[in-house]
């Protein structure tokens, strides 16, 4: 579902606002070669008014890609760019504004669908579809400071590091292998 941002077309104002700013930027067809997904809160529809729209793609030159997004984002207002490292990977992110949102473009040598950003908005979009009533807790939490996946690892009891804690309930459910 999450693949392609069509989904996003029919969705509340919202997503369909992010739609039009990533279609009108042409974010997805520019980086094509490196599988973007939009991943994050919109598109499961728990994000706040100021939340960024987070793009991950996967990346294995890191200098041709740099090159490839200033020459794309560089005038963009606030644009920032850092390679740094992140659970032992590699990782480039590139943050900016566009119209109403907060972009962050973030890429590493991880195939999309296996990156944890993508696996934890799966794990969260089937845990709203299977406890509507998450959603709105979720949010409030967020009102109230947290992250997503520390919210939703306090609402469901889980412990630890959150970003793992979410991964190993994900895999407990069968909803990742």
């Amino acid at each position: 579902m999450f693949l392609t941002i069509e989904y996003l077309k029919s969705g509340t104002t919202k997503q369909r606002d992010a739609y039009e700013a990533i279609i009108d930027l042409a974010i997805m067809e520019d980086l094509s070669s490196y599988t973007p997904i939009l991943c994050g809160t919109i598109p499961i529809d728990i994000g706040l008014s100021h939340s960024d729209l987070d793009i991950i793609m996967e990346v294995h030159d890191f200098k041709s890609y740099e090159k490839q997004i200033r020459t794309l984002y560089e005038s963009m207002k606030g644009f920032r760019l850092k390679q740094c490292m992140i659970r032992d990977n590699k990782v480039i992110k590139t943050n900016f504004s566009y119209r109403s949102f907060e972009f962050e473009l973030f890429g590493q040598e991880i195939p999309v669908i296996q990156q944890n950003a993508y696996l934890h908005m799966i794990i969260e979009h089937e845990l709203l579809q299977r406890f509507p009533h998450l959603r709105e807790e979720v949010i409030q939490l967020k009102l109230e400071g947290d992250k997503t996946e520390p919210a939703f690892c306090k609402l469901l009891g889980l412990k630890g590091d959150p970003y793992m804690a979410l991964l190993e309930y994900g895999r407990s459910l069968n909803i990742i292998d």
